[in-house]
């Protein structure tokens, strides 16, 4: 999102990503989502930070993350801390198996609920209303997901 060409002697590098920085303060309620969870993808340490998941003191900022969703699990952001906590797994995920694929440290409750299913109303939202628009601005990641195409349903 940031250059073009190979990462280590890019062709051309931007200045940020496209407005994630301006809207990671503002944005009340940034819910950050990622299928892949391996520790390549969920790293300790970054190159570069565009939207960083909190501020120093007295810097005044409403919006930010709040949660991290994975193929595995539900992590919370703890601004105060400015870091995540496991809410729960995901079913058929292992806590040994989440702390195996993910690259950072975060806390764990002791007690670790499983993620519970989405209702069928939820299924259907997402299915039908969500992903047709998904669909028109990112049509990979809708088809992968949902099986979703551009055309609209009921258009």
């Amino acid at each position: 999102m940031v250059c073009t060409g190979d990462y280590h002697h890019p062709q051309a590098r931007f200045a940020g990503s496209f407005g994630s920085a301006y809207l990671a303060f503002v944005v009340p309620r940034i819910i950050l989502f990622r299928l892949e969870h391996t520790p390549r993808t969920l790293v300790e340490k970054v190159d570069f930070i565009s939207a960083p998941g909190s501020s120093p003191p007295g810097v005044y900022r409403p919006g930010g993350p709040v949660a991290l969703i994975t193929s595995r699990c539900l992590f919370a952001f703890d601004r105060a801390r400015g870091r995540f906590r496991l809410e729960s797994l995901h079913p058929g995920q292992t806590l040994e198996e989440v702390i195996a694929q993910t690259g950072f440290a975060f806390d764990v409750p002791d007690a670790v609920q499983t993620t519970t299913p989405p209702s069928v109303e939820t299924l259907r939202l997402l299915r039908e209303v969500v992903a047709p628009e998904v669909a028109e601005a990112y049509p990979q990641f809708a088809a992968s997901v949902f099986g979703a195409t551009t055309s609209r349903v009921g258009a």
